[in-house]
């Protein structure tokens, strides 16, 4: 599965402060531990630094990549502040996190994403807002992926994001993001999915329990990729065991090199 991890964003209460006051070995340090712990790719955030953030994003880049050759999630509703880090990327191809189809998003989004020749995560939203229904999640996804396939996009560096809700403000939501993710991968098998899986969870007590459980009925839906903590132990040993049961695992081989180095959590 397509691990992006989330771990360095401004956003977090646990990694601001390192980013406030440049703590190079700290951002450095987190980086490391995520590919390690199965990250295919670093997501880096800094929207929470308005005034500087491109130039921050771009220091965010150039730190990480002094440690590891993971490719980069750039990821920002800013396109000065993704421009400066895709501009400071030396990594294997990044992506950018993310684009839309609402008018002014897409025509920012798209030159960069073909100027600095990158893969791309389609959320499906559009100037209508954010769908409710299966269907209306779906007439998003064809609109992008017609249209970045038109661009010359390869489906294989299309990402869709099924825009996963808090079934805490919706009991529909759950049902929702599991279906439009099976009917992304039957429409457009060779395209990948990246969710924000903890969204799911947002308000409710014992949050884990809730994206463990939905990992694993979305990853049966064919969900193949995900914006998550590779360092929660627990759910990453989710992973693993979904991957070996749904034949993703060939004779359970990686599931069981990783119970062997101490990586399944029961």
């Amino acid at each position: 599965m397509i691990i992006i991890g989330e771990k360095i964003n401004s956003t977090l209460k646990s990694i601001r402060p390192a980013m406030e006051s440049y703590d190079a070995e700290a951002i450095r340090d987190l980086a490391v531990r995520q590919v390690a712990a199965g990250a295919t790719y670093v997501d880096v955030n800094a929207g929470m630094f308005i005034d500087d953030e491109p130039e921050r994003v771009a220091w965010l880049v150039n730190t990480i990549q002094e440690v590891t050759k993971a490719p980069f999630s750039v990821d920002s509703p800013s396109p000065k502040a993704i421009e400066a880090g895709l501009k400071a990327n030396r990594n294997p191809k990044p992506i950018i996190n993310s684009i839309t189809d609402e008018k002014e998003r897409y025509n920012a989004i798209l030159p960069l994403a073909q100027r600095y020749n990158t893969g791309i995560i389609g959320l499906c939203m559009d100037d209508r807002g954010m769908p409710e229904t299966v269907e209306d999640r779906m007439r998003v996804a064809d609109s992008l992926v017609g249209k970045l396939t038109k661009e010359g996009f390869a489906l294989d560096d299309i990402y869709l994001d099924p825009m996963i809700r808090p079934v805490g403000t919706g009991s529909h939501y759950g049902v929702v993001a599991i279906e439009t993710i099976r009917r992304i991968k039957t429409n457009y098998p060779e395209a990948h999915i990246a969710c924000g899986l903890s969204n799911v969870s947002f308000g409710l007590p014992a949050r884990k329990l809730v994206n463990q459980t939905l990992l694993v009925a979305a990853m049966a839906a064919g969900m193949d990729g995900a914006i998550l903590d590779p360092l929660d132990k627990k759910l990453m040993s989710f992973v693993y065991a979904a991957e070996a049961l749904l034949g993703l695992d060939e004779y359970c081989i990686n599931y069981l090199e990783k119970y062997r180095e101490g990586e399944i959590e029961i």
